[in-house]
């Protein structure tokens, strides 16, 4: 899965460079979409992020491309690998400039983890009081 993101002065630090907190936002949204995708039905939260190094500066004006591929799959669990590139608004070429490793875990309607393949058939009785019968 593939998306763009053009950076903008309210993605910017005060040193007028991309806040890394907007990036770490970008990262986590491409991987959720990512594996929405491909698991549809699945409720994900995240869980963890392997690493959090930021390798180059990225002015305002680049244009960010943020590459999730799914890296391994358990039980409940999905691990997608995320690359950023950028590339500035003048230039021709981009440069991978952030990659970690993101892990979501399935859960239910009540937040509680269950399989992945089984999370379609999984009714929360909780919420399913409160939210009356089908209508």
């Amino acid at each position: 899965m593939e998306t763009f993101k053009l950076v903008l002065p309210e993605h910017l630090n005060h040193y007028g460079f991309l806040f890394g907190g907007n990036m770490l936002k970008w990262v986590d949204e491409a991987a959720y979409i990512a594996a929405t995708i491909e698991f549809p039905g699945c409720n994900f939260v995240t869980v963890g992020m392997d690493k959090v190094e930021f390798r180059k500066s990225i002015c305002q004006g680049s244009i960010v491309r943020l590459h999730a591929q799914q890296s391994s799959l358990g039980r409940t669990s999905v691990t997608y690998l995320v690359e950023v590139h950028a590339r500035e608004l003048q230039k021709s070429n981009e440069d991978i400039v952030f990659s970690t490793h993101i892990t979501f875990v399935c859960v239910d309607n009540c937040g509680k983890k269950v399989a992945i393949a089984e999370r379609q058939n999984s009714v929360c009785p909780i919420r399913s009081m409160l939210q009356g019968p089908p209508q």
